[in-house]
């Protein structure tokens, strides 16, 4: 605490819509001992993005030369963040390492990143996003957060919230928390895993499949996936790219997100049910519902972190970053 989050909006241009969001996300941190500095693009707009490539990785790189900014998070996610990647200072990184972190499509940039300097990133709350909500959900975000990057002490077994949303509320309006739901965990595969952590958006996937910018998914990797928003025959079409491309040969465990606002498209089946029918027989531990997902609360996690997967337990223990 004291130090400097930079913030950048890689994609989607919420602090020039989502005003009152941006303010109260900002108001919260600062409360909690933090200064913020304001990327270059903060409050502009250039229709699905916040700006072109070039500014877009110039507000990026403004953020990664500056020896003051510890952290650097993203606003929000979107759908363009890949197209930044060939003009990233990974140099600058590697010379002075700094905490990135963000979610969805934001995916692109924390794997680019860990691929290109192997500094782990983190797969974790955007400040307008996530900072702006209120109440519990609030709170027990920033507490995930603050454990993994303000006071990380490992291992680290993570203690599942009691309580999620994916309630859909105007954010211009939203004046009030969030309603409750029980939290229940999946274990769809049991069994324990240890393995190198790779945690991400699965539709950011595509975007950057193949190329160097993709971080290889190894033997015995443990492979976090969510998504939100998308219909079944999406995530059908998403979970097989998984097991064409032979991830789902490779990993020693899964863990899948919470699917904000999953569409069945009528067949009363979850997200995860569409994966156990591609997996077929499963040999490996999996749980589903997992907090680390565009739903609230958001779990931090550490992606190429050395972690223990317990699917019986509904555990996942963050061993040594």
């Amino acid at each position: 605490k004291g130090d400097t989050i930079g913030f950048f909006s890689p994609s989607t241009p919420a602090t020039s819509f989502a005003i009152k969001r941006f303010n109260r996300a900002k108001a919260f941190l600062q409360s909690q001992g933090y200064k913020l500095k304001a990327g270059s693009l903060t409050g502009k707009s250039d229709h699905y993005r916040s700006g072109s490539i070039k500014q877009r990785v110039e507000e990026l790189n403004e953020l990664i030369r500056d020896p003051e900014v510890r952290c650097i998070m993203s606003t929000i996610g979107g759908m363009v963040s890949n197209s930044m990647l060939p003009y990233v200072d990974y140099e600058v990184l590697k010379k002075d390492p700094k905490i990135i972190i963000g979610y969805s499509d934001v995916t692109a940039l924390l794997f680019g990143i860990y691929s290109q300097t192997g500094i782990v990133t983190y797969y974790g709350p955007a400040l307008v996003a996530s900072f702006g909500e209120l109440g519990y959900f609030l709170q027990q975000t920033y507490q995930y957060f603050n454990r993994v990057i303000a006071e990380p002490s490992y291992p680290y077994t993570i203690k599942n919230p009691k309580y999620w949303t994916d309630e859909y509320v105007d954010w211009q309006t939203q004046t009030t928390e969030k309603s409750r739901v029980r939290n229940r965990l999946v274990t769809l595969n049991s069994g324990k895993a240890k393995g190198r952590l790779i945690a991400g958006n699965l539709n950011t996937f595509a975007g950057i499949f193949g190329s160097p910018f993709m971080p290889e998914i190894k033997q015995g990797d443990i492979l976090l996936v969510e998504d939100s928003f998308k219909d079944a025959a999406t995530v059908e079409r998403s979970f097989s790219h998984l097991k064409l491309t032979g991830i789902l040969d490779k990993v020693s465990g899964l863990v899948i997100g919470k699917h904000e606002q999953f569409d069945d498209q009528g067949t009363e089946r979850k997200h995860y049910d569409i994966l156990m029918e591609i997996i077929g027989e499963p040999k490996i531990p999996i749980l589903a519902e997992y907090d680390c997902s565009h739903t609230h609360p958001m779990i931090t996690l550490p992606i190429g972190s050395f972690v223990e997967l317990d699917a019986d337990a509904q555990q996942l223990t963050i061993m040594s970053v």
